[in-house]
């Protein structure tokens, strides 16, 4: 009785998955030869190309490098019912050595990122860049777990869903470890034009 049940399901499924298409992104491209964006303590500014969006965040974390981390992203294109992106921004400076939370404003997605190193604190500050697309708006966004899951781990996080998007973080810092740990705030965004200018 089960083989005849799975003779008759599983067509239909093969079928389903057929028509709603890849859900997953991967394998990432970090950039030519897994290159790092950064060297420790200096600055870096990584901008995803023009309609595209970051979908994977990578990180190594060494205490005698001034507590610093080295970084890497992944882009991936939006999905093509969002159109082209309509403007791109630098969003607000996030301070170094405190805690903080952050979406792009004007509902827009996450397509880069910029950081300055700081001995003093040893920490960065970090900063948004961010793409609006025509007049879409976010929906079902939720918080994902803490990369790393302890100070001082490395990190390695990915988007395994597509449509969804990055749309901002909030971090917590630690004085004594002197490393963040990130919930990247995560959304899907409408296929039609709505009223709001933020959510």
């Amino acid at each position: 009785m089960d083989l005849v049940l799975l003779c008759v399901f599983l067509p239909l499924m093969t079928m389903a998955w057929g028509q709603y298409g890849d859900y997953y992104y991967g394998p990432y491209n970090y950039g030519d030869n897994d290159e790092w964006v950064n060297v420790y303590r200096q600055g870096f500014n990584f901008q995803c190309p023009h309609g595209q969006v970051i979908v994977a965040v990578r990180s190594v974390f060494n205490k005698k490098e001034g507590s610093d981390r080295l970084w890497n992203y992944a882009c991936m294109p939006a999905a093509q019912s969002l159109g082209e992106p309509t403007e791109c921004w630098w969003e607000e400076i996030n301070r170094a050595g405190t805690e903080w939370y952050q979406t792009c404003s004007n509902n827009g997605l996450v397509a880069g990122f910029q950081s300055q190193y700081f001995p003093s604190v040893l920490d960065r500050e970090w900063q948004f860049y961010c793409c609006r697309y025509g007049r879409r708006c976010p929906y079902s966004c939720w918080l994902t777990t803490e990369y790393p899951g302890h100070y001082g781990e490395d990190m390695d996080m990915m988007m395994y869903t597509y449509d969804y998007y990055i749309r901002g973080a909030t971090t917590t810092f630690s004085a004594v470890d002197r490393d963040r740990q990130w919930k990247f705030i995560v959304c899907r965004m409408t296929d039609y034009d709505c009223p709001f200018q933020n959510v």
